[in-house]
């Protein structure tokens, strides 16, 4: 919740304060948990909103690193990390990579030797990012299973899986749930033709919308126009989708023949 799909970067506090007891309230017995995105460009608003997160009783709270002034190596970002980490001493907490949008790229490899003794509640990562080799050092260096790699790169979930990645957060997934839910069930059979024809099939719409010009604006027009619920404009600086871009994106998805006629 506040994450990137839903803009939380461009939200004021208390908006997000708003939508994240509105999650926790309609998510109460319907969801295994609800993360809390409390990343923010300046330390004080983080420490606010991971308090505030851990009040409401949120399962879990991401950060990811500040992006104006960025820490430069390790050593500065576990340091900011902990600062927001302590301040709800009981919620994991994950650091979301997402070094396209950051700038950010020390590796989350180097990031987790010793964090645990520095920030206790580190329970992941949300790895946003096409950098395989950094997931597989991490996941190799897992071998107790005590963290979890949640996998954001939506069209490379296969090769993630292959390697280790054992969960996924991603902005398809609003519209192609079930699709890459079936995805992951091929996976785990293992039928490893049946799960590329998914990713091969999802892959082939994200081409054709990024090729149109695909971000956060037009996932919400994705997202509105598949589930019937109106998800509003985007907030300045980004603008809404064009009529053109609606018409073509929804052609190409609805001419997508999945697996087995689904």
């Amino acid at each position: 919740v506040n994450g990137t799909t839903g803009e939380g970067l461009s939200l004021s506090i208390q908006e997000r304060k708003q939508l994240a007891e509105e999650w926790i309230c309609q998510g109460k017995d319907k969801l295994d948990h609800v993360i809390i995105h409390v990343g923010a460009l300046n330390l004080p608003e983080c420490q606010e909103l991971a308090r505030h997160a851990a009040a409401i009783g949120a399962g879990g709270i991401a950060v990811i690193a500040p992006f104006f002034f960025k820490p430069t190596n390790k050593s500065e970002l576990v340091a900011f990390l902990q600062k927001v980490a302590s301040e709800a001493p009981e919620v994991p907490f994950y650091y979301y990579h997402i070094p396209p949008l950051t700038g950010v790229k020390i590796r989350v490899e180097e990031l987790l030797d010793g964090i645990k003794a520095q920030i206790p509640t580190f329970q992941g990562v949300k790895f946003s990012d096409t950098d395989l080799l950094d997931l597989a050092q991490c996941i190799n260096k897992n071998e107790t299973g005590e963290f979890e790699f949640l996998y954001g790169v939506d069209e490379q979930l296969l090769g993630a899986l292959a390697v280790g990645a054992n969960g996924a957060v991603g902005s398809t997934y609003n519209y192609l749930g079930r699709q890459t839910n079936l995805m992951l069930q091929a996976f785990a059979k293992p039928d490893f033709a049946l799960a590329q024809q998914y990713q091969f099939l999802t892959g082939e719409f994200l081409n054709f919308v990024i090729k149109l010009g695909f971000g956060v604006a037009q996932t919400k027009a994705v997202m509105t126009f598949v589930s019937g619920i109106p998800m509003g404009p985007p907030r300045l600086p980004l603008v809404g989708a064009t009529s053109e871009f609606i018409v073509k994106a929804k052609a190409k998805l609805d001419s997508i023949v999945w697996p087995n006629g689904d």
